[in-house]
Order: C-alpha cells, then structure tokens, then sequence
C-alpha cells in the first residue's frame, strides 16, 4: 500500500494543490495552523472512517467556498486506484476508479492506514467510547463487513431505546420488546467476540513495541472487558430499569478496554509519558495486525508524535517503521533529520513545497 499522489481543492485552508510523496518517510513541517495536520487529515479520509479529529463534514470545506475535493492516487492490491471525495453541500460522496460509491464508508478495506494523533492521547485519558472507537475502527479495515454489522447494531440500539421511551405510553409495545433483543443479542454476540478476538491478536504485538520503546521495564497487556459476561441474561435482567430509564445500559455500546502497565491500570495510574507509549505501541500494533491479516502493509500516519518523545523512544520508532510508508508531520524538522532519508515538505498558510534535507 502506497501513497502515490495526493491533491486537493479548498479542503480545510488548502486551496489547491498536491504532493507527490516518496515511498518512505515524509516529513511535513511548518508552524502551527499552517496545515500540516490537514494533509494527513484528507488523505486519512479514504480509509473510509471519519475524521480522526472528530470534524463533521460541513468543516472539511475552506472558509467562503462552497464545496470541496480530495483526490488519491495509490497502489493496492497490485494495481494503481484512484480515489475521490467530494464535500458538496456539507455531506461527502466517494469514486473509487471512476465508480460512484453508495457512501464513503464504502471505501473502508481499499485503502488502508493508521493514524496517531494528540488526539489520540483520549484513548487512555478518556471514557470507554475512545477505546471502542478504536478497536472498531481498526476491526472494520480488517474485516469491512464488520462495518455493516456496527451500524445495523446501531440502528437496532436506536430503535429499542425508542421503544423502551414509548413503553410507558402504551403498555401494549412490552410485547415486541422481546423483538428487539433477540436482534440486539443476535449483532451484539458478533460484535464481542469480533473486539475479543481481535484485542487477543493486538496485545503480544502492542506488549512487544512498548517493551521496545522503554527498554524492557515495563510491560503492556491489553484486554476485552464487557459490561455483561451474558448479553442476553442481562437484557431480560435490567429489562425493568431499561424501560425506567427510556435506553439500554448494557450491551457492547458499554464496553470497555483494560489497558494495563506492568499489571497496573494504565487509565488511572499511569503517567502522561506512560500513556503516551502505550497508546502510540497500540497504534504501531494495529499498523503490523493490519498487514499481518490483510497482506497489505498499511500507510502510517504520525501526527505530531516526535515532539514529546526522547532521542531513544524516537530512534526505536522510526526504525520500526522503516517497511512502511509514513507520514510525519512536526514544527521543526531537525527532530527526523538524522533518521529520514526520504521526502520533505514545508507547510506555510496552506501551500506545502517539497525541500531538500537540511533546508
């Protein structure tokens, strides 16, 4: 999987332009909000996931224009594709090779990559829903059907808390609650054991980049945790303060991941440094279970990573992954200096321009 070609118009506070990356490292530097974040940004959204910042789509258009397009070249699966997003009208549309996709979710599985942000920083520092996040996100570019399922867990989710509000108005609905579990329980089941045996497969590879980047003083292990250990029980259980409530307080929307350092919970002892390893050896993770499961070594996107890490942690990272393309984005470049040997851009006020080593 390589990035062969990326251009764009009016996305974010790019005008119009396009880089031609090298097949290794990329540096993208300048100073804040010039727009070194946003290139990673557009080419991320070809995985067909949303933005790994959170933006809606109305935000991916420049300020005064009225629509907005990205375009990819790349080569995957032995053959040269072409990938284009068009934000018209505040919603995106996708054409993968000329042909119209019924949404750009579509495209999860044709392109492939991971992406570490500050952002990213939440997965340990934040609520459950960051964690889920992750592993679904990085369960769907491994298996996009599971994507299908996630929203039709979804959509049934909504339709049971629906219920579980009109209940109380009209007695007769109790008796298609039962309806309603059964298609819960029936995706829900899919979706725990699809996170379970995913994160099973995720642990060894984050436990071994973490060892790598503290030296071996510390350990990483990662777990699946549900909010019931029977899904179906627990519904006919909680049934009562479900309808009490008007939503459903059990199911995979309510699970969670341990993440754990040398045995200890790394969400709540765990030191900012210590988090940020540990996120960064998950990310690094799902980059190798990526290609591992899909013989397509994914592109690797660093946003703002090298800043925090000392010259050890920065070495061991770059050099693991030298088999990848990646994508580093920094305000100075003196930081990868030393270790790239590939292409590099200066951002200024939206317009990168490639430059030479040491300029």
């Amino acid at each position: 999987m390589k990035i062969q070609r990326f251009a764009w118009r009016d996305f974010r506070n790019l005008p119009s332009g396009e880089i031609v990356p090298g097949p290794e490292e990329n540096v993208i530097y300048g100073s804040n909000a010039q727009g070194k974040t946003n290139l990673l940004e557009g080419m991320w959204l070809f995985t067909g996931e949303r933005s790994f910042r959170g933006a809606k789509d109305p935000e991916l258009v420049r300020s005064g224009c009225e629509s907005a397009e990205i375009r990819l070249d790349f080569f995957a699966d032995g053959r040269d594709q072409t990938a284009k997003i068009s934000i018209i009208g505040g919603r995106r549309s996708a054409e993968l090779n000329g042909v119209k996709k019924r949404s750009c979710s579509a495209l999860i599985g044709e392109f492939r990559a991971a992406v570490f942000s500050p952002e990213h920083l939440s997965l340990l520092s934040g609520g459950p829903a960051g964690r889920r996040a992750f592993t679904d996100a990085a369960l769907c570019q491994i298996r996009p059907a599971y994507a299908a399922v996630f929203a039709e867990y979804n959509r049934s989710l909504s339709q049971r808390n629906a219920l579980l509000k009109d209940i109380p108005k009209c007695a007769d609905l109790l008796d298609t609650l039962d309806v309603w579990d059964e298609r819960l329980v029936q995706l829900g089941e899919k979706i725990m054991r699809g996170r379970a045996a995913y994160l099973e497969q995720l642990s060894p590879r984050a436990a071994a980049f973490y060892s790598g980047m503290c030296g071996g003083r510390e350990t990483l292990s990662l777990r699946y945790e549900r909010s019931a250990p029977d899904f179906a029980e627990a519904l006919r259980r909680e049934r009562k303060n479900d309808i009490f409530t008007g939503h459903t307080g059990v199911g995979p929307h309510r699970d969670d991941v341990l993440v754990e350092i040398s045995g200890m919970d790394a969400r709540a002892y765990g030191s900012q440094g210590q988090k940020r390893s540990a996120v960064i050896a998950m990310k690094l993770a799902e980059a190798e279970l990526l290609e591992k499961t899909t013989g397509e070594t994914p592109v690797i996107f660093l946003d703002d990573v090298l800043s925090e890490l000392d010259a050890e942690r920065r070495y061991y990272l770059l050099n693991r992954l030298k088999k990848f393309q990646v994508f580093i984005t920094c305000c100075e470049p003196d930081a990868v200096n030393a270790e790239c040997c590939g292409k590099m851009f200066r951002v200024e006020n939206g317009v990168p321009k490639e430059m030479t080593a040491g300029t």
